[in-house]
C-alpha cells in the first residue's frame, strides 16, 4: 500500500522511490485517508530531494517522536506539502541547498474533467527534455513542473495544447514582467504592440490586455529599451511598480496631448475662417498642413509600426485616409479627420482610464508605511520590511496596513475596502483584522499574519485584475468578428477605389474619395470596445461592494439565472445556535439560568456555549458548583449547594425516573419546529427548559425577497437538517421551496434536478463544504471571502461580506451590464451600417466619418461606465 501511494504522488525521474524525508507533525484536521490523495496537495511547489536525504521513509513506521507526531511513511508526503504558501515557504527551507537549483513553475490548466485527465498531463509532460518533476491535482486544476532550466518550461503550454488542455503560469519568472500601457483606445491597439514587440528576437512572448492597461512580457533586454519600443509605436509603458510616473509626470503628459488638440483645432479654425475672409488659398493648406502634422505625426508613426508587424487597426486606417484626402487636394477633409481622430483618442483615453483606475485606486487603500513596535520603541517602516509576527500599532483614525490580528486594545473597524459594509465592526483581542481597514477609534497592537503582497486587499485587486483580463464570450465573438470584418472592409474600398472607375464608371477622384471614407467606416472600434469597457466597469462596480466576480463570462452568467440554491448553515442562517425560548416550572428565569450557566460553562458542546452566552449577555452568575460530570450522549451534572442537577436531553430524565408529566408536551412542541431542547431539573423534579437554535440571518429574508424582484424564478434551500427544522427556517427565510437530510452527494443531485427543469443555477454556499454542489451548478458564488482564501479560490463569484445583502445587487448589476453591451452593439452596428449608406449616394463626407467612427465610440464608453455609479 505504500508503494503505490510512493508511486502515485511522485513522477520524478530523478527521485523516484522517494516518499518523504522526515516526520511530520500530524494534521488533525485530515484524515489519514486523505493523506496518500494527491489531490490534496493543490498549491504545493516540486521538491526534488538530494541523494543525501534519499531515506526509506517507509521503513520508519515503527517510530514516534511523540504522541502529536505520526509514523513517518509516504503518505507523510502529502502533509509536506500543504496548500497554504505558508507552509510552501516551510517546506522549500527545509530543503538543502542543492535542491533549490531547479526551477519551479505553477499552473492553472484549464479542460480537465476528470482524475485522469490530470494523469494524461502528468506522463506527456514528464516526457519532455529536463522536465524533472510534473504534478497535477485535479480538484484544484493546478500543476507544478519542476525542470532543470528556465529554458524546458517554454514548451510546457504548447505540450499541454496538444493534449487537449490549456494552462496559464501562476507564479511569473523574474524575466517576465508587467508594464502599464497608456494610449490605447481599442484592442487593435494592443494587437499592435503585441505583434511589433513579437518582432524583436530579445523577446519570447507578449500578452497585452487593452480592459486592464497592462502588458505582460517575457524578455532578455532591458526594461527601458521594451518601454522605447512601446512609445515608438505611440504608447507609454511603465514597469509596474518600479519607476512609476508619478502624478505630476502623467498630468503634464495629458496636458500635452490636449495642448496639441487645443493647438490644432485653433489652426484648423483659422485655415477655414481664412477661406472666407479672403486670405491666400496657400496659406489655408499650410495650415490645414501644420494641423496633420501636429495631430497626425502619433497615428502616422503608430500606423508605420502596425503595417510592418502586420498588423491592421486604426491607426492604420485614418492614416490612409488622411494622406489620401491630401493626395487628391482635400487639405480641409483631411485636417479635420486627423484632429477630430486626435480629439477622440484623447476623450476615449481619458474615459477608458477612468474605469481602470476604479480598481488601481484600491491599491492606495492600505497605506505603504507602518508602526512597529520593538520593545517599548515604535518607529515608521515601510510595509514590505514588516514581516510575519512582527507587532505593529494603528491609532485611531488611521487605516491598518497590513492584515494581522489583534493583541492589545479594542476597536470599531471599518472594513468597506473588503467587504462592502460601510458598518463599522467592533474588535477586540483575538479578532482579524485586514489592510485596507480603518481603526474608528482606540489604539490597536497588531501582530501581523501576512505579508503585504498576500493580504487580502492585494489578492482581491489581483482576483479583479485576473478577471478583467479575462474574454466574456461576448467579447470573444465581437473580437472574432472584427478581426474578419476589417480586412474585408479595408480590400472592399481598395477594389472601390479602381475597378468603377477602370471601367467608366464615374472618375478616379469620386471612387478614390469614397474609397478614403470606407476606409473610416471600416475601423470597427466603437463595436470591438462596447463589450470590454462595460465588463471592466462592472467587476469594479462589484468590487468596490464586497463582490469578487472573476470574470465576464460569470459576470453575463449571473444575469441568466433563474434559480439559486442556498446551503442552510452558514448561509441563510447565522451557522451559530442561539437561545430562542426559555419556560420555567418552579423558579425563576434568571434562577434557572444561573443553574444552567453553572452546569453548562465547562463543557464544549455549540449547545452549551450558546446557553453560556445567553446567561452572559444577560449579567446572570454562575453559582458555586462542583463534582462536574459529563454524561456522554445524555447532557451534564454538577452539585450546587449540595444538590445534584442536571442539564441534558429527555433520555437523560427518563434514566433518573423524574417525572417528565409537565413538560413532555412542551418538549415535543419546541421539538416539532426543529429546535433543540435543554432541560434542567434534578432528581427532586424538572425546573424548566431552554430551547437552542441555528437562527436565521437579518439580511437573509430581504436579500431573497430582492432577488425575486430582480427576476429570479426559484430560490431552494439545501440542508441536512431534518424536516421540522427545514420547513421552519425555509418559512422564516421566504425559500420557494426546500430540500432537507440530505448528505454532500445529495445536494449535487439537488442541484441537477434544478438544472434538469430547465433552470439556470447558482449555488450559495462556504466554498469549502459545498464544493461539490458549488462545482455543479452554473454558477458558484461563496460566502464570507473575507481572510477565507478556499472561497476566494474556488467559487466564480465570492461575496465578502459574511451575507447575502450584495447578492441582489449582483444580479440587478449583471442584468444590467447586458442591457448596456448589447445596446452598444447594436449602437456601434447601426452607427457603421447608417454610414455605409451615406456613401454611395455621396452624402458623407471624410469628416463625417470620422465623427461617426470616433464619436460611437465615445458614447460606447460613457455609457458603459455608467455601470462604475450603479447602484442597483
Amino acid at each position: 500500500m505504500a508503494k503505490e501511494c510512493c508511486s502515485s504522488n511522485n513522477s520524478s525521474k530523478t527521485a523516484e522511490n522517494i516518499c518523504c524525508s522526515s516526520t511530520v507533525k500530524k494534521d488533525t484536521n485530515q484524515e489519514k485517508s486523505n493523506c496518500c490523495s494527491s489531490n490534496k496537495d493543490s498549491g504545493s511547489t516540486s521538491i526534488s530531494v538530494s541523494n543525501q536525504d534519499i531515506a526509506s521513509c517507509c521503513n520508519n513506521n515503527g517510530s514516534k517522536e511523540s504522541e502529536d507526531e505520526e509514523e513517518a511513511s509516504c503518505c507523510s508526503n502529502s502533509s509536506i506539502e500543504s496548500y497554504t504558501s505558508d507552509s510552501e515557504q516551510q517546506a522549500t527551507q527545509s530543503m538543502p541547498t542543492s535542491s533549490l537549483s531547479v526551477e519551479k513553475m505553477s499552473y492553472r490548466v484549464h479542460g480537465m474533467d476528470c482524475g485522469a485527465c490530470a494523469v494524461t498531463i502528468e506522463k506527456g509532460l514528464s516526457k519532455l527534455k529536463d522536465v524533472a518533476e510534473v504534478k497535477v491535482n485535479f480538484s484544484t486544476g493546478k500543476m507544478q513542473v519542476a525542470a532543470a532550466s528556465a529554458d524546458a518550461l517554454l514548451p510546457i503550454e504548447k505540450e499541454i495544447k496538444k493534449l487537449g488542455f490549456s494552462a496559464e503560469p501562476l507564479n511569473q519568472k523574474e524575466n517576465i514582467k508587467t508594464f502599464n500601457i497608456s494610449g490605447m483606445d481599442c484592442s487593435s491597439c494592443a494587437k499592435s504592440i503585441e505583434n511589433h514587440l513579437n518582432t524583436l528576437p530579445s523577446v519570447k512572448s507578449v500578452n497585452v490586455n487593452f480592459s486592464t492597461g497592462k502588458m505582460k512580457i517575457e524578455h532578455s533586454n532591458s526594461v527601458q529599451e521594451v518601454i522605447s519600443e512601446v512609445s515608438k509605436i505611440g504608447f507609454q509603458a511603465s514597469l509596474v511598480g518600479k519607476n512609476q510616473q508619478s502624478p505630476t509626470e502623467q498630468k503634464g503628459k495629458k496636458i500635452n496631448d490636449s495642448t496639441f488638440v487645443i493647438l490644432s483645432g485653433v489652426l484648423l479654425a483659422f485655415g477655414f475662417i481664412g477661406s472666407f475672409i479672403g486670405i491666400p488659398p496657400l496659406l489655408s493648406t499650410i495650415l490645414y498642413a501644420i494641423v496633420m502634422v501636429v495631430s497626425g505625426i502619433k497615428p502616422v508613426r503608430s500606423a508605420f509600426y502596425a503595417i510592418k508587424s502586420r498588423s491592421l487597426d486604426m491607426n492604420v486606417l485614418m492614416s490612409a485616409a488622411a494622406i489620401g484626402a491630401a493626395i487628391i487636394g482635400e487639405w480641409f477633409e483631411g485636417a479635420t479627420v486627423v484632429w477630430l481622430f486626435a480629439i477622440g483618442n484623447y476623450l476615449q483615453n481619458r474615459s477608458i482610464e477612468r474605469t481602470r483606475n476604479s480598481i488601481r485606486n484600491l491599491m492606495d487603500l492600505a497605506p505603504a508605511e507602518a508602526w512597529i513596535k520593538v520593545g517599548t520603541e515604535i518607529s515608521k517602516v515601510s510595509v514590505e520590511e514588516v514581516s510575519v509576527g512582527d507587532i505593529i500599532v494603528v491609532k485611531p483614525g488611521e487605516k491598518v496596513p497590513l492584515d494581522g490580528e489583534i493583541v492589545l486594545g479594542d476597536s470599531s473597524i471599518n472594513q468597506a475596502p473588503i467587504t462592502g459594509e460601510s458598518i463599522p465592526v467592533d474588535k477586540t483581542i483575538g479578532d482579524a483584522v485586514y489592510a485596507g481597514t480603518i481603526n474608528e477609534h482606540g489604539s490597536l497592537d497588531i501582530k501581523v499574519t501576512k505579508l503585504v503582497e498576500d493580504t487580502t486587499i492585494s489578492k482581491i485587486i489581483q482576483l479583479v485584475e485576473d478577471a478583467q483580463e479575462k474574454k466574456a464570450p461576448t467579447e470573444a465573438f465581437v473580437d472574432k468578428f472584427a478581426s474578419i470584418y476589417t480586412p474585408i472592409v479595408f480590400i472592399v474600398a481598395l477594389v472601390m477605389m479602381v475597378l468603377p472607375p477602370l471601367f467608366g464608371f464615374g472618375t478616379w477622384g469620386d471612387w478614390f474619395y469614397k474609397g478614403l471614407e470606407l476606409l473610416v467606416v471600416a475601423c470597427p472600434c466603437a463595436l470591438v470596445i462596447s463589450t470590454p469597457v462595460a465588463i471592466v466597469s462592472a467587476i469594479g462596480n462589484a468590487a468596490k461592494n464586497g463582490v469578487l466576480i472573476k470574470g465576464g463570462t460569470f459576470l453575463e452568467k449571473a444575469g441568466s439565472i433563474t434559480a439559486i440554491a442556498f446551503d442552510k448553515t452558514g448561509t441563510l442562517t447565522e451557522g451559530k445556535p442561539k437561545v430562542t425560548e426559555i419556560k420555567t416550572f418552579d423558579n425563576s428565569e434568571e434562577e434557572l439560568l444561573s443553574i444552567a450557566l453553572t452546569l453548562e460553562e465547562y463543557s464544549t458542546h455549540p449547545i452549551a456555549k450558546a446557553i453560556v452566552n445567553h446567561a452572559n449577555d444577560k449579567s446572570i452568575k454562575s453559582k458555586n458548583g462542583d463534582a462536574f460530570k459529563s454524561i456522554v450522549g445524555k447532557g451534564v451534572q454538577a452539585t450546587i449547594q449540595e444538590e445534584t442537577y442536571y442539564a441534558g436531553n429527555l433520555k437523560l430524565f427518563e434514566d433518573l425516573n423524574v417525572s417528565l408529566e409537565n413538560v413532555f408536551e412542551d418538549v415535543q412542541e419546541i421539538q416539532s419546529k426543529g429546535k433543540s431542547v435543554v432541560i434542567i431539573g434534578s432528581q427532586q423534579g424538572i425546573i424548566g427548559i431552554i430551547a437552542v437554535s441555528d437562527t436565521i440571518r437579518e439580511t437573509s429574508a430581504f436579500a431573497l425577497k430582492a432577488l425575486k424582484q430582480s427576476g429570479v424564478k426559484q430560490t431552494v434551500m439545501l440542508t441536512g437538517d431534518n424536516e421540522g427544522t427545514a420547513k421552519l427556517i425555509a418559512s422564516e427565510s421566504n425559500v420557494n421551496r426546500y430540500f432537507a437530510e440530505l448528505l454532500p452527494e445529495d445536494k449535487v443531485d439537488a442541484v441537477k434536478q434544478l438544472q434538469n427543469e430547465g433552470h439556470k443555477v447558482a449555488m450559495v454556499g462556504d466554498g469549502i463544504n459545498d464544493a461539490p454542489a458549488l462545482a455543479t451548478a452554473d454558477l458558484g458564488i461563496a460566502m464570507g471571502g473575507a481572510g477565507t482564501d478556499t472561497a476566494m479560490e474556488t467559487a466564480d463569484i465570492v461575496l465578502m461580506a459574511d451575507n447575502l445583502e450584495k447578492l441582489p445587487h449582483t444580479m440587478k448589476l449583471s442584468k444590467k451590464a447586458i442591457r448596456i453591451i448589447k445596446q452598444n452593439i447594436w449602437f456601434s452596428i447601426i452607427i457603421k451600417v447608417a454610414a455605409l449608406a451615406l456613401i454611395f449616394p455621396g452624402y458623407l463626407t471624410l469628416w463625417m466619418a470620422v465623427l461617426s467612427d470616433t464619436g460611437a465610440a465615445l458614447i460606447v464608453i460613457l455609457n458603459s461606465i455608467r455601470l462604475l455609479k450603479f447602484k442597483g
